[in-house]
């Protein structure tokens, strides 16, 4: 259950501070924990989620995608695989996470979560704690998380949102989905006090209308919200990634020389080399604590 933002904030600052004191004794790569989000259904959220995961797969870094769509979920559609279990089945004590997790190409490692079932869709306090300590009680260690949150603003996606290290918005230039971009983290922002975001424009006509996006998104922001939003570029509008879907592989895969594949490889090397966000604002991204020795006490 999430706490207060400004009961949280300190808690999560003392944290924060022994997490970069045990990783620099231990000269530990930090794990970095990116949700991938939108307010708007549609705008490919998830093609963005499971080509970036291969692209960065390929590259040798070892990828978890958690699907926190828990109602309506794809990303093992997407990728083409048939899980025998899902996060329904952890939720309601069936399985383990280590029972539920799939993998996908080139080894990364997927917790899909379950289609059609309204109980979860709105996870209590204890099923959060739940998922908490069973993803921190994992033995593999992670270069790179990234959670597919579902669309618009329900309680799920803030929670995921608030506990992510680094929030990356995914948009399209169409009017509407601007406008629910805009709302979505004016909301994390007034509401849960996030104050950088990381923003991809996808199915843009040419490079100029992704910059054109970012743009009116900064001058808005900066004109009624106090965050940072930081561009990481454009994917280009393709009717390929259609067959992509049909073929259920994602487009680094099935075409790897195709622009729209590049593109994705290059949003890729830029969440790499973007620095990640050294502000505690969650509490996921303390999943990875044992990995730092942190005494679990602590939190």
């Amino acid at each position: 259950m999430i706490t207060e933002p400004t009961d949280q904030a300190g808690t999560l600052r003392n944290m924060q501070d022994q997490l970069d004191s045990s990783a620099s004794e231990l000269n530990m790569p930090a794990t970095r924990v990116l949700s991938v989000t939108s307010g708007k259904g549609g705008v490919g959220k998830t093609a963005v989620v499971s080509n970036v995961a291969v692209a960065l797969a390929k590259r040798g870094k070892k990828v978890l995608i958690i699907d926190a769509d828990l109602g309506l979920a794809n990303i093992d559609v997407v990728l083409g695989l048939a899980p025998a279990y899902n996060l329904n089945h952890f939720f309601n004590g069936e399985r383990s996470l280590e029972e539920v997790m799939v993998t996908g190409p080139h080894g990364l490692k997927i917790l899909p979560a379950g289609s059609g079932v309204q109980q979860y869709t709105r996870l209590d306090g204890q099923l959060k704690m739940r998922l908490i300590d069973s993803l921190d009680a994992l033995e593999e260690q992670f270069d790179v998380v990234l959670i597919d949150t579902e669309a618009g603003i329900s309680d799920n996606v803030t929670y995921f949102n608030v506990a992510a290290q680094d929030i990356l918005v995914v948009t399209t230039p169409e009017p509407t989905a601007i406008t629910d971009a805009y709302a979505l983290m004016k909301l994390l922002s007034t509401q849960y006090h996030q104050k950088r975001f990381l923003l991809m424009v996808n199915s843009v006509r040419e490079p100029d209308e992704g910059l054109d996006v970012f743009e009116k998104l900064t001058m808005v922001s900066g004109r009624y919200l106090d965050i940072s939003i930081d561009y990481l570029g454009c994917i280009p509008f393709d009717r390929k990634m259609h067959q992509s879907v049909r073929e259920q592989q994602v487009i680094v895969e099935l075409l790897p020389e195709h622009r729209v594949a590049k593109a994705f490889v290059e949003l890729a090397e830029s969440l790499i080399d973007t620095p990640m966000n050294n502000q505690a604002q969650g509490t996921l991204q303390f999943f990875w604590k044992q990995f730092l020795g942190v005494d679990s006490e602590a939190s």
